[in-house]
């Protein structure tokens, strides 16, 4: 039963981050009413802000590793730290998150009857030793892989905002090992797509699913398409191996396929020229000029990404 008649009433955790206000965009824009949950430790106020005259949003400041109650529709638990460089700083909190607000979560949706979307990463797979990986692999529920897009920020520590950020202000670009290692990057609007895809699937289907791009990529051919796409004049400063850092990732996004009839439309090229747009906008403009963010939330991931330059991530 919908709490407000014909409209679904939908509460998105992590509803400030990068892929949580991306979510929250899609759902106003289709007529739901969105309940917005976080905690800003790495959410940033700024991707939301455009939404603060609209009647269908509400903002919530709450840390899920509490109850919360509230009367919802459905439920999308996006709340963690998404970036190593986040989830490193904080362990202990990084897993009450994971677990306790992960519990919290589908307390509420018992409690409510409703359907509940939770988001899981391809990191579960490790240094995987099949490739690509299916779901059965290892883990559980939605996989998200690499996904990358506008209302990243600079600071995140993953690969694509690293090297654009150096690219944007003529910083040696950092090539780790030989940059031979594969990734395969998802544009935010097809992640999108996926999630709720899935979401809108029988409820006899619950995943696990792999949502991300199938297109594998070396980090040197990234690292060259970013130059070629900004126009630095960076040079590339090579650097060792990462430790624990994997050789190869690449979703099996077949079951997706079957299921849900998703797959992404977007391609690398299409993907960063958005993304490098955005940064050389607005907020990015801030950031890329050296100036520390206004914002709470990307104050601290600011804070955090100076902290640990030592540990990026090609994630």
């Amino acid at each position: 039963m919908r709490i407000n008649g014909s409209r679904k009433r939908v509460l998105v955790t992590g509803g400030a981050g990068f892929l949580g206000s991306h979510l929250i965009d899609r759902l106003i824009a289709r007529g739901d009413d969105v309940l917005c949950v976080d905690n800003f430790d790495t959410g940033a106020t700024a991707n939301i802000e455009h939404l603060a005259h609209e009647p269908r949003f509400e903002l919530l400041r709450h840390d899920i590793c509490h109850p919360l109650h509230a009367e919802v529709d459905e439920i999308y638990n996006l709340a963690s730290p998404a970036s190593p460089v986040h989830y490193q700083y904080d362990p202990v909190q990084t897993t009450r998150t994971s677990v306790n607000g992960a519990i919290n979560m589908l307390e509420l949706a018992r409690r409510l009857g409703c359907r509940i979307f939770q988001a899981s990463t391809s990191q579960v797979y490790g240094n995987a030793t099949v490739h690509p990986q299916p779901e059965h692999y290892w883990g559980k529920v939605a996989r998200f892989f690499n996904a990358y897009g506008p209302r990243l920020s600079l600071a995140d520590g993953r690969v694509i905002p690293n090297l654009i950020a150096q690219a944007l202000t003529g910083q040696p670009i950092t090539l780790y090992g030989d940059g031979r290692q594969t990734r395969a990057f998802c544009y935010v609007d097809d992640l999108i797509d996926g999630i709720l895809a899935l979401m809108a699937s029988p409820a006899t289907f619950t995943g696990p699913v792999n949502l991300g791009n199938p297109d594998e990529t070396t980090i040197g051919e990234l690292v060259a398409l970013v130059v070629e796409l900004t126009g630095s004049p960076s040079l590339i400063e090579r650097r060792p191996q990462l430790q624990d850092d994997p050789a190869r990732s690449l979703p099996d996004i077949g079951l997706a396929r079957q299921v849900l009839g998703w797959e992404p439309k977007v391609t690398l090229q299409e993907g960063l020229e958005r993304t490098i747009d955005y940064f050389r906008r607005g907020l990015g403009a801030a950031v890329v000029a050296g100036k520390a963010p206004a914002d709470e939330g990307n104050r601290r991931s600011w804070r955090i990404a100076e902290g640990m330059a030592s540990r990026q991530s090609l994630a």
